[in-house]
């Protein structure tokens, strides 16, 4: 039996202070862009360049008033862009965890020759930027065929660009999501898979019914990470929507930058397109957490 010594408890309670201490020291400092940018958006703009020398920058102090929110509802059609990010992200984060699952599932559980190869390969893909094919898939885009209606008639026509489907579509598959999901289906024990197979239940059963219920930190962290580039995407739809009422959030921040920026309504902006992504994390951390330390070590 091991006895612990005033001298000990009193060098761990030490320990656990600083820790915390520590914590919440990295807390606050990473706490302060988002502190800034919600007071300033508070703020008219010569307060702002008045206050950002010293701590009243970070305080809400002096002419505070919720003008500049107002004043961005009239400059952009914020709820539009709102309702497109929303719509789009929404499409991006719900199908890629169905065909993404799927895929980990495939790979991670069946037996089937070139698996390996397959794997391999999606995880190459990791290591090419967005923007080296971007062009590429412009002109890919713009050939494919779709259904229009014009005057109440569908008719069959080409090409994707200025619609909601050319923001959705070519980000639902992702490797990364590939991989996470291989992952941590690879951890959840394969005797389940052999008692449900001798059962009678085939491999969507099993995937439906044992896989997807024991994968819940799983599909919380591939949310978060596909939420994130999915709402903060700028370059893509900027290439390929030109109509102002099919665009996202991230685009329309070119609005205020076309002649002389009001920084309290810039403020006031990225502060309504941050709360939906902070609302999001909060609500999954947990299971983020959880599941980055389950997939992250087991292998």
């Amino acid at each position: 039996m091991t006895v612990t010594t005033r001298g000990e408890q009193q060098t761990r309670r030490r320990r656990q202070i600083w820790s915390y201490a520590t914590m919440v020291a990295l807390a606050v400092f990473f706490l302060f862009p988002l502190v800034f940018m919600f007071v300033s958006s508070l703020k008219p703009d010569n307060q702002i360049l008045s206050d950002v020398t010293s701590l009243r920058a970070f305080l809400p102090v002096g002419d505070v008033s919720l003008d500049n929110y107002g004043d961005v509802f009239d400059r952009v059609p914020v709820a539009r862009f709102l309702f497109n990010s929303v719509l789009v992200t929404v499409l991006i984060v719900g199908l890629g965890l169905i065909v993404n699952s799927m895929c980990g599932f495939a790979l991670s559980r069946l037996e089937w020759r070139g698996r390996g190869l397959v794997l391999g390969l999606v995880i190459a893909t990791l290591i090419v930027p967005f923007e080296t094919i971007a062009v590429p898939m412009v002109y890919w885009v713009a050939q494919l065929p779709t259904l229009v209606f014009e005057g109440g008639v569908l008719k069959y026509d080409f090409g994707w660009l200025n619609s909601y489907h050319v923001q959705i579509v070519p980000f639902i598959a992702n490797a990364f999501s590939i991989f996470l999901f291989t992952q941590y289906f690879s951890t959840i024990p394969k005797s389940l898979d052999e008692a449900a197979r001798i059962d009678g239940a085939g491999w969507f059963t099993i995937y439906r019914r044992i896989v997807v219920p024991l994968a819940g930190p799983a599909f919380a962290t591939v949310a978060i990470l596909t939420f994130l580039p999915a709402w903060n995407q700028y370059l893509w739809p900027l290439m390929v929507v030109q109509q102002e009422e099919l665009r996202p959030v991230m685009v329309g921040m070119q609005y205020f930058f076309q002649v002389n920026p009001a920084w309290g309504e810039v403020m006031a902006y990225t502060s309504l397109i941050t709360l939906p992504v902070l609302v999001v994390f909060l609500s999954f951390q947990r299971a983020f957490v959880s599941s980055v330390a389950a997939s992250g070590v087991k292998g």
